[in-house]
């Protein structure tokens, strides 16, 4: 007789992310991938990488020890300087460092999350995030977004109704839709917040990926000296600008917050590794970040109107697309009732992937929306992968199924 493990309730039943679901596909000859929301490999500053990681190889010190739990000093003070150059002043005691912003996220919910609590997130979302509100046994209650971001006059309801300790946003070429909040949409947003007990996790990861259009404040930023200063968490990372193999991001926060974060990371992981700390640190005050950064945003607005270009040569009208401002991903809507989750099938056997809608949403799914990334293919590829998948389409829209 088999032995019965008795899982903790939110993990006896758990589903893996439907976006590594697809990862068996990657090995399939030929395959075209617009699943994973990866930076692309090509872009890494290698050659400034190598000079940091040089240098602390040869001064090593204590990079090789356990280090504070907050972060590595260094890094603290080369992230304080980062967030105030995106006009969020902050002094290094003001943030800790997190190994990448999804740790970040994870630490503010065992913080705050009781199973039951209700946290607030956009329709769709983020499905990491959700997977994790799953796991902690959250109440997660949805409100509907557009091209403009999140629907304020339900998310007002929403506070007045369920009174949630947390909303999560990622409010800037937001994943998967690539909407960003406009100037006036995000005053609202902080007015709405005021006088409520919620905060606000502001997770920034594709902020600093802008490719057209002009720069709209963050949250945090214009929540600075206001009175819902204290409520907004301020999440970034640089693993979409640098490199994600580094595994760093950062988390500025009230005292209270950052204290109690400070906690459960050291049940977490202690500490984010050292010494990568100290080779991040080396790199951002080297001063490279900045001047390779825009090659990045560049070379993802040229991926960018490719694919929409691709996508409108093939798909005509018969397809909606959100265009983004930066980022990585594009969010397309296929009409005439045709539905992502049938078509993914038929674009796997045309070689190419992308994530349908549904995994990105925690109720009331869009069975015909999907998400494509376009920062992993190369133009020809791009090209390729957008004709198979109007070859998918094609082929569903003639009634035809996988397994004819």
């Amino acid at each position: 007789m088999a032995f019965t493990f008795r899982f903790a309730e939110p993990f006896a039943q758990v589903k893996g992310s439907p976006i590594r679901e697809l990862f068996r596909y990657l090995s399939q000859p030929g395959m075209i991938s617009f699943a994973g929301g990866y930076p692309a490999p090509e872009l890494f500053d290698e050659a400034g990488l190598q000079t940091s990681l040089l240098a602390v190889a040869h001064n090593l010190g204590t990079t090789l020890s356990y280090g504070a739990t907050e972060g590595w000093p260094a890094l603290r003070e080369s992230f304080a300087r980062l967030t105030t150059a995106r006009a969020i002043p902050t002094q290094a005691e003001q943030l800790i460092v997190t190994s990448g912003s999804q740790q970040g996220f994870d630490l503010l919910l065992r913080a705050f999350i009781q199973p039951g609590d209700t946290v607030v997130v956009e329709r769709p979302t983020y499905p990491a995030a959700l997977q994790g509100l799953r796991l902690a046994g959250a109440h997660i209650v949805t409100i509907g977004s557009d091209t403009q971001g999140p629907d304020l006059a339900e998310l007002a309801a929403v506070f007045k109704q369920h009174q949630p300790k947390l909303l999560y946003l990622v409010p800037t070429f937001a994943n998967p839709t690539g909407a960003t909040i406009d100037l006036q949409g995000r005053r609202r947003l902080l007015d709405l917040l005021a006088g409520t007990s919620c905060v606000l996790i502001e997770d920034d990861p594709y902020g600093q990926l802008r490719f057209s259009g002009a720069p709209v404040p963050t949250l945090a930023q214009l929540a600075h000296d206001t009175p819902v200063a204290d409520q907004v968490v301020y999440l970034s990372s640089l693993s979409k600008t640098i490199a994600p193999g580094l595994r760093l991001g950062w988390m500025r926060a009230h005292a209270d917050i950052l204290r109690r974060c400070v906690l459960a990371k050291q049940v977490d992981d202690l500490c984010s590794a050292p010494y990568l700390q100290a080779v991040a640190a080396h790199y951002l005050d080297s001063g490279r970040y900045e001047t390779h950064l825009p090659n990045i945003a560049a070379s993802y607005g040229e991926r960018a109107r490719l694919m929409i270009a691709s996508l409108r040569q093939h798909f005509g009208d018969n397809l909606t697309l959100l265009e983004p401002e930066g980022g990585m991903f594009l969010w397309g809507r296929l009409h005439d009732g045709l539905d992502a989750a049938s078509l993914l099938p038929l674009a796997i056997q045309e070689n190419v992937m992308f994530v349908p809608g549904s995994a990105f949403y925690a109720a009331q799914p869009d069975p015909q929306a999907f998400r494509l990334s376009f920062t992993m293919s190369t133009p020809e590829q791009i090209v390729q992968g957008c004709e198979r998948l109007f070859r998918a389409t094609q082929r569903l829209a003639q009634g035809e199924t996988a397994g004819q």
